[in-house]
C-alpha cells in the first residue's frame, strides 16, 4: 500500500461501520498533523478529523461522537472507525499530512494539508 492511500471504504445501509486504514510511514511520528478528509460528488472538500503528534485530536462538528481517529504506532497506520454512518457521509475518504505547521488539526481546513493519497469511496443508503 502506497503511503497515505486510503482502503477499507464501501456501501453500508444508514447506521453501519466502517473502518478506514492508511499506510503513514513516512508521516507518523513527523507530521505535524495527519488526519482525514473527504469529498462528496461535486462537492467541497471537508475536513473530517486529525491527529496531531501529541497524540490529540480534532473532529468536524458533522462526526463529532461518531468517527474515532487513531494511529497504530508500531505498524505506522491511521484509521478512521466510523459508526452510525449516515448517508450525507457519502464521500471518497482520503488520508493526508499537514506536515509542517499542524493547522489542520486545529482548522480543519483541507488547504492546510501538504499530501494526500489514493480517497476510498463510503456510500452509505438510507
Amino acid at each position: 500500500q502506497a503511503n497515505l492511500e486510503a482502503s477499507g471504504g464501501g456501501s453500508v445501509p444508514s447506521g453501519g461501520s466502517l473502518r478506514l486504514s492508511c499506510a503513514a510511514s513516512k508521516y507518523i511520528g513527523s507530521a505535524h498533523c495527519i488526519g482525514w478528509f473527504r469529498q462528496s460528488p461535486g462537492g467541497e472538500r471537508e475536513g473530517v478529523a486529525g491527529v496531531n503528534l501529541a497524540g490529540n485530536t480534532w473532529y468536524a462538528d458533522s462526526v463529532k461522537g461518531r468517527f474515532t481517529i487513531s494511529q497504530d504506532t508500531a505498524s505506522h497506520t491511521l484509521y478512521l472507525q466510523m459508526n452510525s454512518l449516515k448517508p450525507e457521509d457519502t464521500a471518497t475518504y482520503y488520508c493526508a499530512a499537514d506536515r509542517t505547521t499542524g493547522v489542520y488539526c486545529y482548522t480543519l481546513a483541507p488547504d492546510a494539508l501538504d499530501d494526500w493519497g489514493r480517497g476510498t469511496l463510503v456510500t452509505v443508503s438510507s
